[in-house]
């Protein structure tokens, strides 16, 4: 049997578990609720490991079936690559590519040689080097839920997202060392024009935020502008920028079978400046892919794998994710479904077929459900056991995700955060060292005692378990009289806790002023021309 380092051969250190850390996870339990404690922020949960062994779905000829499969639709049926730049560079690398028509097919063996040029395990950097995530083999970076047009909260209810509530959440990702990265914009900002929306956004970004994030691929000029603003906020040059990934973008194929044209420019203008691009088909079976995971699978593949090969055209070696997103929709309603068993195993097959190529996998934390209760918590937790046994690398909506990734909700933030620290703890190895085995301990207390005071017990009681956030484990009759609180009103509260004490992470004065140049010389230019 093959080891978990021969089938995820990088790692780096786990820091997960750490006695430290795990003093301040919960930050007080039980009659401690409700009292104006600090709220809990966490230390120590910046590299995570996954130290179980993958579930394999899919037998080695039911993965050989899906592959072979998806060559079969890139050399029979193609794909539209809706730009003619795009085509021309395809053209040139030798695909199928024909006067008048947007349809490109491929030879397999060209996917497959241009697959293999495309990296492993990679770096992307942050402005601080602390805060620089691993990205592919055993590692796992969790992102905060994105691209929401709605945000929600237990006291203001669904509504559509502000500048306010996008900083909110963006300070709450940096309030805790579970989310490595924002994904993207938690919450459209309406308020803001969308000529100029990204200037504000990503300038926020790296003013209220010390960790990685991410570009929209909506058109070539706010791609440009996004890499500027990535390089002023690491204050590096050009060509440091270009050695070293600083941002990521996630470029979706306009399933089925389809790349449109911003799509398309946001790959040449980030893989052509050595930026993450991270490939993700959104196949929902029975809508926009095959009603069967398994011919769902096959067109997440083969649209993956087009992708993948046209960053390594634009440039080879450029650092690229694989990308599954492939999950099922209710067919009495058509509404897209989250959390459920389908999702679960295309989850891990996908995590399969990106190890088959040796390229990091990117994968979600989701739920369907419209409000925090039990729904909105087995849903996620099914998701993330999905995503931790199907090996994924790069965890995009793990924090905040709500009524199918319409909404960003302020408490199931604080609701997933919990879980992924719970997650994180349950990775972390177990110690069995002599100390841990605890022979002293057992013979001190011998048959028919209590560990409570022993020394073993106590040198220990601080940090032994994890603390949890928002689990209440105070009697009923303590409950009861404390007015029988819900986990909604601990998240509701916890939330508010965390942004009271936010504090903005440092940045060199001089790097703001650059920044603040260029958002307001662009903002000047008119920013970036709309519709409207």
């Amino acid at each position: 049997m093959s080891s978990i380092d021969d089938i995820f051969p990088a790692a780096i250190e786990n820091t997960a578990g750490a006695p430290e850390r795990r003093r301040r996870a919960g930050g007080g339990r039980g009659g401690d609720r409700g009292k104006g404690r600090k709220a809990p922020v966490t230390l120590r949960y910046r590299s995570i490991l996954n130290t179980q062994q993958p579930s394999l779905l899919l037998s080695e000829e039911g993965l050989d079936a899906i592959h072979e499969a998806s060559l079969k639709v890139l050399e029979e049926i193609g794909m539209d690559f809706m730009l003619a730049e795009a085509r021309e560079l395809l053209k040139a690398a030798g695909a199928d590519v024909r006067p008048g028509s947007e349809r490109v097919r491929f030879d397999r063996d060209l996917v497959m040689s241009l697959v293999t040029k495309a990296p492993g395990p990679f770096t992307l950097h942050a402005r601080n080097s602390e805060r620089n995530i691993e990205i592919g083999g055993r590692n796992i970076a969790f992102g905060q839920v994105a691209s929401a047009p709605y945000c929600s909260d237990k006291d203001n209810g669904r509504r559509t997202g502000t500048q306010a509530d996008f900083r909110n959440m963006i300070k709450l990702a940096q309030s805790y060392d579970i989310i490595h990265m924002t994904g993207g914009y938690p919450v459209e900002p309406t308020d803001l024009h969308a000529s100029v929306r990204h200037l504000d956004c990503l300038s926020d970004l790296v003013k209220l935020t010390d960790k990685p994030f991410h570009a929209y691929s909506l058109g070539r000029e706010r791609n440009l502008d996004a890499l500027e603003i990535a390089r002023i906020g690491r204050g590096i040059s050009v060509e440091q920028m270009d050695a070293e990934p600083s941002l990521f973008t996630i470029i979706n194929a306009s399933s089925p079978l389809r790349y449109d044209a911003p799509m398309l420019q946001g790959i040449m203008e980030m893989s052509g400046r050595n930026q993450v691009v991270v490939i993700t088909p959104f196949t929902l079976a029975g809508a926009m892919a095959p009603v069967t995971i398994a011919g769902a699978l096959v067109q997440q593949n083969a649209e993956a794998l087009a992708g993948i090969a046209f960053t390594q055209i634009v440039r080879p070696g450029a650092p690229v994710v694989y990308g599954g997103f492939t999950s099922n929709v209710d067919m009495k309603s058509g509404a897209p479904a989250f959390g459920t068993p389908e999702y679960m195993k295309a989850v891990m097959a996908g995590g399969q077929l990106a190890r088959r190529y040796g390229i990091p996998y990117r994968t979600s934390n989701t739920c369907a459900a419209n409000t925090l209760d039990a729904q909105s918590a087995y849903e996620s937790m099914m998701s993330l056991w999905g995503v931790i046994q199907g090996g994924g690398n790069f965890i995009m909506h793990a924090a905040g995700w709500m009524e199918g990734g319409l909404t960003a909700s302020f408490e199931k933030f604080i609701l997933d955060v919990d879980m992924l620290q719970m997650v994180a703890e349950f990775l972390t190895p177990l110690d069995t060292s002599t100390d841990a085995l605890a022979m002293d301990a057992i013979s001190e207390v011998g048959p028919g005692g209590h560990y409570f005071g022993t020394a073993h017990t106590l040198s220990r009681y601080e940090s032994a378990f994890y603390s949890p956030i928002l689990s209440d484990w105070r009697n009923f009759e303590s409950w009861s009289l404390a007015g029988q609180p819900t986990t909604f009103e601990h998240a509701n509260r916890v939330w508010k806790e965390t942004l009271a004490h936010y504090e903005a992470p440092a940045l060199d004065p001089g790097i703001a002023d650059e920044l603040d140049d260029f958002v307001n010389r662009r903002k000047r230019e008119g920013g970036v021309a709309t519709d409207f």
